[in-house]
């Protein structure tokens, strides 16, 4: 296809804001307090956590507002990593963006959808055929379908994608607080939001013992608990995760060196208050505490809801039976508008690695519609790949850590840009520079080493996964040169 020689200019700050808060808001909302409340055991530290998430991502989306401000420029986070370090450690972000974070969670998030859809539909249940020991189900055909037809829809144009993404991530907004709003109102009738702030501080952690089939509690106090918040902040974080996808399409942004920051900033700060309400919200319906025997959502608790769903136990209590049919149909909106607004982000980092040869020379190319088409098809195949393995869940979890290292690299840039290259333009200044930068390098650097502490397994996976860009960079430099 004829290339155009430029990107058009087509989102405005009310786009730009729907792909920061709709590419956060997935399904991690709907089921990680759970885990976090067997992790920690009091609603105190519950609530903290969720707030040290949204303070930590909102400061960072603070720091990006100002290397946006200097790279208005398709890639975002790659090219300013690029800008600041070298091709190297660009080539690194940009290889993790695609073996896993990216795409992986694309294929998290469909597989979710079509989880959820079979609550319609459980026919969807049904295994289609084996090769070998893989099992190929009519639920991971429609998580497939679903990432074709979104990729099909967004290569179109700009405009389409940006379309579905205002709507789903309007009617996601709307149904969230409608749940928050609705669960305070049934909530606050009872007794069961001040029976969890009785004991706000009381820390315990929760696991279950596979050798004695049985569920075991201890007691958390001084370096235990330091370690035990440390560990399980990741589920907060990474349901708080994907808000920079903004800055990979900044190319295709109205005035970016204003809207880039602006969005950035209303949009984390809405999920973060979005998400603090609804944990409140779990809290005035349901007790943190919970028997894992226990067969109602009353006596399972917070740490023991059905399928780790806190969610639909939360709808269950405020709408009856007919409440994880009415979650199902939220989690199913709230799913379809993150994978539309990771899909459409997603390619433009690996157009600006093409562009740069570090990727597929097609990868570089624009269709007619000024969409990185082949950029976006070549994302959706691994998207789908992972879909059938079965093992993207692992590499998620792999990949947050990278992704932490990789947000501590990036807002590190800006203090080596102020040195480097302390004239150049400055459209918007990092706020609070540089203390407000320099805390969430701190807070997320201490996250790290607690996580290298007591989770080694998964982070040094995250690390290899890094780790093994270097070769094929190196390969792909020797093959150019």
């Amino acid at each position: 296809m004829t290339e155009p020689s430029t990107i058009k200019r087509t989102l405005g700050l009310l786009d730009a804001t729907s792909i920061v808060a709709g590419s956060m808001i997935g399904s991690g909302i709907f089921v990680v307090s759970t885990f976090m409340a067997r992790d920690v055991g009091a609603s105190g530290y519950l609530l903290l956590l969720w707030l040290v998430t949204g303070v930590l991502t909102i400061s960072a989306s603070l720091s990006y507002g100002e290397l946006a401000g200097m790279m208005p420029a398709a890639g975002g986070q790659y090219v300013y990593i690029r800008r600041a370090y070298n091709p190297l450690v660009a080539f690194l972000y940009g290889w993790t963006v695609f073996t896993v974070i990216q795409t992986g969670v694309i294929a998290a998030v469909a597989v979710v959808f079509a989880n959820y859809a079979s609550v319609f539909f459980p026919a969807l249940g049904k295994e289609l055929f084996r090769i070998g020991s893989l099992i190929i189900s009519l639920k991971q055909a429609l998580a497939i379908a679903t990432i074709l037809l979104l990729t099909f829809v967004n290569n179109q144009g700009v405009r389409s994608g940006k379309f579905i993404q205002l709507l789903f991530t309007s009617a996601k907004l709307f149904a969230l607080f409608a749940l928050i709003i609705l669960g305070l109102a049934v909530g606050l009738k009872s007794h069961t939001l001040s029976d969890n702030f009785s004991h706000l501080w009381n820390a315990s952690r929760t696991w279950f013992d596979a050798k004695t089939g049985k569920w075991n509690t201890s007691t958390l106090t001084g370096f235990a608990l330091m370690g035990a918040l440390g560990a399980t902040i990741i589920n907060s974080l990474f349901s708080s995760d994907a808000w920079n996808n903004v800055t990979f399409i900044a190319a295709e942004i109205k005035d970016p060196k204003k809207n880039i920051p602006r969005s950035l900033f209303l949009g984390t700060s809405l999920v973060t208050i979005v998400y603090l309400l609804a944990n409140i919200a779990y809290l005035a319906l349901i007790p943190l505490k919970g028997d894992p025997s226990a067969t109602t959502v009353i006596g399972q608790g917070i740490q023991y809801a059905a399928n780790d769903r806190v969610g639909a136990a939360a709808a269950s209590v405020i709408f009856g039976d007919t409440g994880s049919v009415i979650m199902a149909g939220l989690i199913m909106i709230s799913t379809f508008g993150c994978m539309n607004g990771v899909i459409l982000a997603g390619a433009r980092l690996f157009y600006a690695m093409a562009q740069d040869g570090l990727f597929f020379k097609r990868a570089g190319e624009l269709n007619t519609k000024q969409v990185p088409s082949f950029a976006i098809w070549i994302q959706c195949a691994w998207a789908c790949v992972l879909c059938l393995s079965g093992t993207y869940g692992d590499l998620l979890t792999y990949a947050t850590f990278a992704s932490l290292l990789f947000y501590i690299l990036t807002i590190a840039g800006v203090f080596i840009l102020r040195k480097k290259e302390p004239d150049a333009e400055r459209p918007y200044k990092a706020f609070g520079y540089p203390f407000v930068p320099a805390l969430y390098i701190l807070l997320t650097t201490a996250i790290c080493i607690d996580l290298l502490i007591y989770d080694c397994k998964n982070t040094g996976m995250g690390l290899l996964i890094v780790l093994l860009g270097i070769p094929v960079y190196l390969f792909s430099k020797r093959k150019t040169a």
